[in-house]
């Protein structure tokens, strides 16, 4: 068995398939009792030599918390900042990538079979790294009551600062487990995409990472202002008169309130990162526009049809008539302050679509509107941001998943499989399909996210020539049934939101 040293102590990892795995490493101290709502604390040393060959606990998080895998998920508690690592050796200087998991900043863990490391390491001889942080409620509460001294005076944002913690953690212990420190890619998918979006805004992030892949993930945080109307209905739900009361409840009971927020389908993502002034001290969108993030390369993308992943689950969305689609999108727009008139919007994106032959049904309609609003244009107004800078590359994901008939189209998540090469997982087939032109296509995908994390450029042999992003060409690497560079896809749409979101 492999024992390396760390900061923190020696750890016994396990051999997997030709990889040594080091599982459930913990990168802070337990964020619970007076370290609950604050920022990571550094984990205690130990002595002798840690077991790491069993995953840790997630992050306390509301049921139901299947995967896509169909996997239940293992014990759930506050001790839940741990990591994984998975490395082809423990010499030499490989490159590293660290996954950031989604779950609209309320469920998920990096632990989800899903996101298993082994084939994306061995494809590219890179060490491969995944990622707990608390969420939630625990994770995601803000306040200025809140601020913690030690952090600069942070207000919120604790998940976030998990995840520097973990990347401070990789910084200073990856060169034991074969990686390189100066050549890390962070990289993530929807509320994970919209983290390592934030952390190209955090100071407290600068310099701990290379390079960034934001997968369905555009920059995201709310004003105080906004979190604290959030943090006002959970205390007198919870019956606690202060945001630092939480730090003494039970976590059950915590839960409990989360539940009933996250049934009110209208708040969208209640709790999410923040602009607190001081972790985040402006909006993340403004801080790629004033350069924060200069000396990182980013690659971004989203999936066509982002939103048909949520439309199958919520039975007001499924299908919808023409009356619903109206009121539904006029709901949506207030909730967001949007600036443009709902009907406008919904006559523009139908007349796109009957020009280029697309079918204008309602469901449809809904899906490319909340797609774009949600996903695509945040995502393309990064790249333009940083484009500025650094090398950027923008991509688009069109492979249909064939479950249900074919209602989900390319939603939300389709792509992570084929990034982590976990194609024949059990059921995966059903989701994101099987055969060779599947498999041809998770090749090209991961093939391109290695090339990235490994010099900062996504172009290898099997596919196009993939050029940089600019704002006049819009070069758009599509991922699909035929791999191909578009310029400016679906241009049209995004002229519609130019001056559409405060």
């Amino acid at each position: 068995m492999t024992v390396v040293d760390t900061t923190s102590g020696k750890l016994q990892g396990a051999a997997d398939g030709g990889l040594q795995v080091f599982r459930g490493i913990p990168y802070a101290a337990a964020p619970a009792g007076e370290h609950r709502l604050r920022a990571p604390r550094v984990v205690p040393p130990w002595t002798g030599v840690r077991s790491a060959t069993a995953f840790g606990c997630w992050a306390p998080q509301n049921a139901p918390m299947t995967t896509l895998t169909g996997e239940e998920p293992g014990s759930l508690g506050e001790d839940c900042l741990t990591l994984n690592v998975w490395t082809p050796g423990i010499d030499g200087r490989r490159p590293v990538m660290v996954w950031i998991h989604g779950g609209a900043f309320v469920s998920g863990s990096g632990v989800s079979s899903l996101y298993s490391g082994g084939r994306l390491a061995v494809q590219g001889d890179v060490v491969v790294v995944t990622v707990n942080y608390r969420l939630g409620i625990l994770g995601f509460l803000a306040h200025p009551d809140l601020a913690d001294d030690d952090a600069d005076g942070a207000a919120g944002n604790w998940g976030l600062l998990d995840q520097i913690a973990a990347l401070r953690w990789v910084r200073e212990n990856i060169a034991s487990f074969g990686g390189d420190p100066t050549n890390v890619t962070i990289f993530g998918e929807s509320a994970g995409g919209m983290s390592v979006s934030d952390l190209l805004a955090m100071p407290s992030a600068r310099g701990l990472f290379r390079r960034a892949i934001v997968q369905s993930g555009p920059p995201s945080a709310v004003a105080m202002d906004r979190a604290e109307e959030v943090t006002a209905k959970l205390l007198a739900d919870l019956g606690v008169a202060s945001a630092a009361a939480v730090r003494d409840l039970p976590t059950e009971a915590i839960l409990a309130t989360q539940a009933s927020l996250l049934a009110d389908r209208r708040a969208g993502l209640p709790l999410i990162p923040v602009v607190d002034g001081s972790s985040l001290p402006v909006p993340p969108q403004q801080a790629l526009v004033d350069g924060a993030a200069r000396e990182v390369d980013l690659m971004i993308g989203s999936n066509r049809d982002e939103a048909k992943m949520f439309m199958v689950v919520d039975p007001l969305n499924r299908d919808p008539d023409e009356a619903v689609l109206h009121r539904r999108i006029d709901a949506i727009f207030r909730y967001n302050d949007v600036m443009l008139r709902p009907d406008d919007v919904i006559a523009a994106y139908r007349d796109v679509r009957a020009r280029r032959g697309d079918t204008t049904e309602p469901r449809e309609l809904w899906s490319a509107i909340e797609s774009d609003r949600i996903f695509r244009i945040g995502s393309i107004r990064a790249a333009e941001a940083q484009s500025s800078y650094a090398p950027t590359y923008m991509y688009l994901f069109t492979w249909e998943s064939p479950a249900m008939g074919g209602a989900l189209g390319a939603c939300h998540a389709l792509e992570i499989p084929f990034v982590f090469g976990n194609l024949t997982m059990p059921t995966m087939d059903r989701f994101a399909g099987a055969g060779p032109a599947a498999e041809r296509l998770s090749e090209q995908m991961s093939d391109a996210w290695i090339a990235f994390a490994r010099n900062g450029d996504p172009n290898h042999s099997a596919i196009p020539d993939w050029p940089t992003y600019d704002g006049s060409r819009r070069a758009t690497m599509e991922f699909g049934p035929q791999t191909q560079v578009r310029d400016a896809p679906y241009d049209e749409e995004r002229r519609i939101w130019q001056t559409a979101i405060r």
